[in-house]
């Protein structure tokens, strides 16, 4: 459903590990908003919801709720490092259009 790339895994790892609460993995949502239409929303998680489709990468949860998982179908998320910013990039075989900063798509 979806591939994770090594440094998201490892981005995903590092947060984790700063977290003082018990954490299971982390979420990937997809909501109505953003320039492009569709937006992505990350966010840590400590439960699993019902319906959610739960990815496991090398050690890491990725939970995934039943509205957004049509949307993320193919998915790879990817953690970049630049000199102007850094984080998640998503390539998404569904997005029709995506918006300048990659953050929502159509």
């Amino acid at each position: 459903m979806i591939t994770l790339t090594d440094n998201a895994v490892a981005a995903v790892k590092a947060a984790l590990s700063r977290i003082s609460e018990p954490v299971e993995g982390f979420r990937i949502m997809v909501q109505a908003g953003g320039c492009a239409g569709f937006q992505y929303l990350l966010g840590l998680e400590s439960v699993e919801r019902e319906g959610d489709a739960i990815i496991t990468v090398d050690g890491v949860k990725v939970f995934v709720d039943v509205g957004s998982q049509p949307h993320v179908a193919g998915m790879t998320v990817d953690f970049v490092t630049e000199l102007e910013s850094s984080g998640f990039v998503f390539d998404n075989p569904n997005a029709r259009d995506k918006c300048g900063c990659g953050k929502s798509f159509g």
